[in-house]
């Protein structure tokens, strides 16, 4: 039977974090994964990620994945894939199938960081072929290049949601609206502005009563929901869409902790108790990622790290002074992810009016998806009639753990400070050279480059573009607002990409001069409605 220092049960980003911290302390580490690839869900994801430089923030996650699994190789980690473990044995045993075998390892510890699983919402119609979770639709699309449907409907307004809508719309799906049964949009704002723009509706405190089609999805009926959830009559709407996307939240898969009697408590689901390393009730286990609570991937990642920590300190490859000097630094880093007005104190509280700061919050962003014209102008990274010539306009208006537009201006002219949940603000009397940095490494799309003084009458905006084909200079179309309405002529003046911008495109535009504050949005032409 082979032994390992380390047994990791799961090679997403928890487990890989967790493997590669561990050889790095001089263990031994096995990692097993029912896949055929490592690096769980962030293959699928080809969004920039949030956090500070340290969270990888502003890289792409499908990037960090195969970072993650270089790292593994070059620290001689053992990635057992197709390896279903079936069950968790005293003392510290696992039973894994492998090539239609079952095998029996050990291990001197055991990390489990086996993740979560897609929940659904059963409701008339819902078995229809046609229905489907958002990350089976990142599936198809980033894994296989499979469009999930034609016209989407979205399901869930928190950050799965949102970032998915996006992303059907980037492979060349109609999404047809975005609705949420809460009153209230669940994601960073961000999100949701980049998916608004596009001209994708919010519909919130609405469900679907029902789905329809022969033999598949072909229409669907949702209605508003009242205070208490139930749907108010008289307010049914029939869309006609092929594809139902469900983005209802996740349950932790913590099904092997269970079974092997590790004690258990309510958090979103089932999760094991641990302690502040991870470890859980049972001498030598722990778990990190989405199994011992849901949080976002660059969390997963410290907190599979913390988990080798403990693991490395338990068999003797760490001083216990040695492991609370790492344990602090990740701690401090993953405190940083955990603040703001998305922080675990925060979670599911609809009394939230202002930001940290005393900016009153976006009631517009909040229940439409995209901030109001009138509001815009109160916050510390948008203005008007400060700046002559060229200048950022940040329209990143809630307290997220996000700073890299401070790091990619060279110029100090975005600030955010030590704290990177505070606003951005754009710094007074600095000077923008339209590098585009910013505005490619938002990871929100949050950052527009505005001139006022570009030509008498007319103002040029420089916005994130991700669609193919990209537009040519000179290309003529339509100007869309924040909300995705049509808003006036415009004019493509350049687009420009960059090895430094990661497959962002800065995309130039040409609007009359009143426009230059509403401007958010380029459709070319032949596809204006």
């Amino acid at each position: 039977m082979k032994r390992y220092d380390l047994i990791v049960i799961g090679a997403g980003p928890a487990g890989l974090s967790a493997a590669i911290e561990a050889a790095k302390c001089g263990m031994q580490v096995g990692v097993f994964d029912e896949n055929a690839r490592p690096g769980g869900q962030l293959f699928k994801q080809i969004h920039k990620f949030f956090g500070s430089k340290e969270h990888k923030a502003k890289i792409r996650g499908f990037q960090i994945g195969y970072e993650l699994l270089e790292e593994a190789k070059k620290w001689q980690v053992d990635v057992h894939l197709n390896a279903v473990v079936m069950g968790i044995y005293e003392p510290l045993r696992i039973t894994v199938t492998e090539e239609d075998y079952i095998t029996s390892y050990a291990g001197d510890n055991i990390v489990i960081a086996t993740g979560a699983s897609e929940n659904m919402v059963p409701y008339d119609g819902w078995t229809l072929p046609g229905v489907i979770g958002a990350g089976a639709a990142q599936t198809l699309m980033n894994l296989h290049g499979v469009l999930p449907g034609k016209r989407v409907l979205m399901v869930g307004s928190g950050n799965v949601g949102l970032v998915v809508s996006f992303q059907l719309l980037q492979a060349g799906c109609e999404v047809a609206a975005v609705i949420d049964a809460a009153p209230r949009i669940g994601g960073y704002g961000v999100h949701a502005a980049k998916v608004a723009r596009t001209g994708v509706p919010f519909y919130l405190s609405h469900t679907i009563v029902k789905a329809e089609g022969n033999g598949k999805v072909e229409k669907v009926t949702i209605a508003q929901v009242d205070d208490h959830w139930q749907v108010v009559k008289g307010t049914e709407k029939e869309l006609e869409v092929d594809t139902i996307c469900m983005a209802v939240g996740l349950s932790p898969m913590s099904q092997l902790a269970r079974l092997a009697g590790c004690q258990m408590k309510e958090n979103g689901g089932l999760v094991p108790v641990c302690d502040a390393y991870g470890q859980t009730s049972l001498e030598g286990v722990f778990a990190a990622g989405d199994v011992a609570g849901i949080e976002e991937a660059s969390s997963a990642m410290i907190g599979g790290k913390i988990a080798a920590l403990g693991a490395a300190k338990r068999s003797g490859f760490l001083t216990e002074a040695e492991a609370e000097e790492k344990y602090k630094a990740y701690q401090a880093s993953l405190m940083q992810l955990r603040r703001g007005m998305f922080s675990h104190e925060n979670k599911g509280r609809t009394d939230l009016v202002k930001t940290d700061e005393g900016y009153p919050l976006s009631m517009s962003l909040l229940q439409k998806g995209y901030l109001d014209d009138a509001e815009v102008e109160q916050f510390p990274g948008v203005g008007t009639k400060k700046y002559i010539g060229i200048h950022p306009v940040i329209e990143c208006t809630q307290n997220i753990p996000c700073n890299p537009c401070q790091d990619a201006c060279h110029f100090g002219c975005i600030q955010v400070g030590n704290e990177i949940t505070a606003l951005p603000q754009v710094v007074q009397g600095s000077h923008c050279t339209n590098c585009g940095l910013c505005v490619a490494s938002c990871s929100g799309q949050a950052i527009f480059l505005v001139d006022e003084s570009s030509e008498p009458g007319f103002a040029t905006i420089t916005i994130p573009y991700e669609f193919l084909p990209l537009p040519q200079s000179g290309d003529k179309g339509m100007a869309l607002d924040r909300g995705g309405a049509p808003l006036c002529e415009a004019e493509v003046v350049r687009v420009r990409t960059s090895p430094a911008f990661d497959h962002t495109a800065l995309l130039t535009m040409r609007v009359p001069q009143e426009m230059s504050q509403k401007a958010r949005f380029f459709r070319r032409r032949e596809v204006v409605q």
